[in-house]
């Protein structure tokens, strides 16, 4: 299963104190909420909200915004990185509440329960994200926000070594099963299984789920003098992540479509 397999990448990951392990620094500590916010999406102030940080663990992402106020709980498969976020919270005197789960299976959590839903980079690690966004939508209150970050699928089916004229597509943008290993890639992480979600998916389930889109951006990671085949190069010609503000409706969807592609 993709949910052991990754429990077990993510926790080695930790002990080898790999990037996306790192706890937030102390210079993030100043202002917590513009560290976590600089859109500015959140408003002036989160104090008193509850907040669900999703797959989230590895003391960056709780810490702060418990930091900035809010009562936040943290939701990750890795026992690993959820103690990240322990020892942060005791280090700093932050009430923070972990839960050990995949984000596709919220059932220890109410319904209702929150009113932030923050979600970093992770549905790639699951090979289906309507069941995350069922989940999701579930937890959230009426007018409550989600935000969340995931890998553009054109991210994840291009090269990571530049050709003649740019990067080329070498994954299917239709494709079933884990992307193929990988070594060396900044893009993605070694180790873990990952899964290509198509625009339909990660755009027109979240809708059907419930929320309604306010926003959408493509952080910018690209430099005009960055080095052939680096991360900042590549990422002029695709952007490799996207942000989106959604805002849960009232009423959730008693069934939601869902188009299926299969290989013929």
């Amino acid at each position: 299963m993709s949910a052991e397999h990754n429990r077990r990448a993510w926790d080695a990951m930790v002990a080898r104190r790999q990037r996306f392990t790192r706890p937030a620094r102390d210079e993030d500590f100043a202002d917590p909420l513009r560290k976590v916010d600089p859109i500015g999406w959140l408003g002036t102030s989160i104090r008193g909200r509850k907040l669900l940080c999703l797959a989230a663990g590895g003391g960056k992402h709780g810490p702060l915004y418990a930091a900035a106020g809010a009562n936040v709980t943290v939701v990750d498969l890795s026992p690993a990185m959820l103690e990240l976020d322990r020892q942060v919270a005791v280090e700093r005197r932050l009430d923070l509440r972990t839960v050990e789960a995949s984000m596709d299976d919220l059932g220890m959590l109410a319904s209702g329960e929150f009113d932030l839903v923050i979600h970093p980079v992770s549905t790639c690690y699951l090979p289906e994200v309507a069941p995350v966004y069922r989940e999701i939508a579930r937890v959230t209150r009426a007018g409550g926000l989600y935000i969340s970050q995931h890998k553009s699928p054109t991210s994840l089916q291009a090269d990571i070594t530049p050709a003649a004229r740019g990067y080329e597509l070498t994954e299917p943008y239709y494709r079933s099963g884990p992307l193929p290993p990988v070594l060396g890639s900044p893009h993605r992480e070694e180790g873990t299984l990952e899964y290509l979600h198509r625009w339909e998916e990660l755009l027109g389930l979240l809708c059907r789920a419930g929320f309604v889109i306010e926003d959408l951006v493509e952080p910018l990671h690209a430099r005009l003098d960055a080095l052939p085949g680096s991360f900042e190069h590549r990422s002029q010609f695709v952007a490799p992540y996207v942000r989106i503000k959604a805002r849960r409706t009232g009423t959730l969807p008693a069934a939601p479509r869902q188009t299926i592609w299969t290989p013929s």
